[in-house]
């Protein structure tokens, strides 16, 4: 294994057991790390590759294969699906067992209901990283990426259309707006 898989094993063993509200709520912490701190990916790279994650069929946690192999190739995208899948696999094996035996629990149903506004904020902090990488440019720009962030979430939020229509009419305001 090279350097870099191994050190992207490492990241996402880590980042795996903080992802709470799935992939799409550790995206700010991935963004920090590969695109700040370890210049991996340059802005750009990473809002596109979570796009393309996003819109193909499947989970979104493909983009953590997309970071694998843009980095490390072969062995990046199976040591980032490995260290990002495994942990929590082995804790949500864990956890369904115990919550088979404490079903009816006040205790549990409390957890449960504590962590969905963590969650939701994990995601929404996404969006907001995710616009801002994807605004070159002045301050306008970043303000337009962002007003169409909010829109899309309010839009989702609020309707029963797909949530890949937020993707299609996002890509076309961007780039109408922001050439």
């Amino acid at each position: 294994m090279t350097a870099e898989a191994w050190d992207i094993l490492v990241f996402f063993l880590k980042l795996s057991l903080l992802a709470v509200g799935g992939a799409n709520a550790a995206v700010p912490e991935m963004h920090r790390e590969v695109v700040e701190t370890r210049q991996w990916m340059s802005d750009a790279t990473f809002s596109q590759g979570y796009a393309l994650a996003a819109a193909a069929p499947g989970p979104n946690v493909l983009f953590v294969a997309v970071i694998g192999w843009h980095v490390a190739g072969a062995q990046g995208l199976a040591a980032s699906l490995i260290g990002f899948l495994g942990p929590t696999f082995l804790l949500s094996w864990a956890v369904a067992m115990l919550t088979q035996r404490l079903a009816g629990d006040a205790r549990l149903a409390a957890l449960r209901a504590g962590l969905v506004p963590v969650a939701i904020g994990l995601i929404l902090a996404t969006g907001l990283v995710t616009a801002g990488a994807s605004a070159r440019g002045t301050s306008i720009e970043v303000t337009v990426a962002l007003l169409i962030t909010l829109t899309s979430t309010i839009f989702v939020w609020r309707s029963d259309y797909s949530p890949i229509w937020t993707l299609l009419g996002g890509g076309v305001l961007g780039l109408l707006l922001l050439r």
